[in-house]
C-alpha cells in the first residue's frame, strides 16, 4: 500500500511539473508578457527561462520521496525534550507522597506500628514522627531489591544513553507492577479486573497500572490489619487479667489500665518486642 502511494504522489507531481513547463513556455503567453531585463545565467534572448533556473523532474520527485517516505518502524521513538522531561520530573516529586505511601510496603508497615502503640496504650509514646521516621526506613529496607532492580534495569541504562526516558519509565513501573503483583492477593486481582470490565490477561503481569495499584493497597489494608489484630491480642489479654484482679479486690475505681501499662511494657521490652516487630514485617514480603 506505501509503494501504491508513493507511485501515485511521483505520477501527480511529475504532471504538475509537465504543466508548468508548458505553461513557461508557451509562446502565446510570453508574447504578452513583457521581456525581462536579460541576465547572465537567469534568462535567454528569447525570453524563456534558462533551464538551470527551474528545478528539474527528479528534482521534484527526490523532494516528494523524502516527505511521503514512511518512516522505518525500526527507528528509535523520538527522545523527550528538556520541557518534558522537568514537567514529568516535578509531577513526580509532587506525587512522592502518594506513590510511596500506594505503592510501596510503607501502608503495611506504618499501619502495624500504629496498632501495636495502640495495644501499649501509650497513645502518643512514640511520637508519630519516630514512628513515621521507623516506618520510612523499614520501608526502604523491605524495597531495596525493587529499588536495585529498577536502578541497573532503567536508571543506569538512561544515565549510559542507551535507552530513552519512556523506554525507561515503562520498565521502572514494570519492576514495581511486579512487586506488587507478588504481595496482592489473587481475590483482589479479579475483583478489581471485573469491576474495570476488562478482559483478563494470560499473565498477571500484563495487567494495566491502574488495576494492580487498587487491589494492591486493598490487600496490604487486609494484611496489615491482621498482623495488627494478632500483636493486639496478648496485651487485650493481660488487660482482661488486670481488670478482673482488680474487680476482685474490690478496686473498681481504679482504671485498669494504669496498673497493666508498666506490665505490658515491661513484657514487650523482656520478649524484645521491636526486634521481633521488625524481623516479622521484613518477612512479610518475602
Amino acid at each position: 500500500m506505501n509503494q501504491s502511494r508513493r507511485q501515485l504522489v511521483r505520477g501527480f507531481a511529475a504532471l504538475a511539473v509537465v504543466w508548468l513547463l508548458m505553461a513557461v513556455s508557451n509562446p502565446a503567453r510570453a508574447a504578452s508578457a513583457p521581456a525581462p531585463a536579460p541576465a547572465a545565467g537567469n534568462a535567454k534572448p528569447n525570453g524563456q527561462i534558462a533551464p538551470s533556473a527551474m528545478p528539474t523532474v527528479p528534482d521534484i520527485v527526490q523532494m516528494i520521496d523524502k516527505v511521503a517516505a514512511p518512516q522505518d518502524p525500526q527507528d528509535k521513538p523520538p527522545e523527550w525534550g528538556t520541557p518534558v522531561k522537568l514537567v514529568v520530573i516535578f509531577t513526580v516529586l509532587a506525587i512522592i507522597p502518594s506513590l510511596l505511601a500506594m505503592t510501596t510496603s510503607f501502608t503495611r508497615i506504618v499501619i502495624v506500628l500504629s496498632f501495636v502503640r495502640q495495644a501499649l496504650g501509650t497513645q502518643s509514646i512514640p511520637p508519630t514522627t519516630a514512628v513515621m521516621g521507623l516506618a520510612l526506613f523499614l520501608t526502604l529496607y523491605t524495597m531495596a531489591p525493587t529499588f536495585i532492580a529498577m536502578n541497573d534495569q532503567a536508571i543506569q541504562p538512561y544515565l549510559r544513553d542507551e535507552i530513552v526516558f519512556a523506554e525507561s519509565m515503562a520498565k521502572s513501573s514494570q519492576v514495581m507492577k511486579e512487586f506488587m503483583i507478588r504481595q496482592t492477593r489473587n481475590e483482589d486481582l479479579k475483583l478489581f479486573v471485573q469491576m474495570a470490565k476488562i478482559v483478563p490477561p494470560k499473565t498477571l503481569p500484563e495487567l494495566p497500572f491502574h488495576v494492580v495499584v487498587p487491589a494492591f493497597i486493598i490487600s496490604e489494608f487486609r494484611t496489615a490489619f491482621e498482623i495488627g489484630c494478632l500483636m493486639f491480642i496478648p496485651f487485650l489479654l493481660l488487660d482482661l487479667v488486670i481488670a478482673s484482679v482488680l474487680l476482685s479486690a474490690g478496686m473498681m475505681m481504679l482504671p485498669p489500665v494504669m496498673i497493666s501499662l508498666p506490665f505490658k511494657l515491661i513484657l514487650f521490652i523482656l520478649m524484645d518486642g521491636w526486634g521481633i516487630l521488625a524481623n516479622s514485617l521484613s518477612l512479610s514480603f518475602k
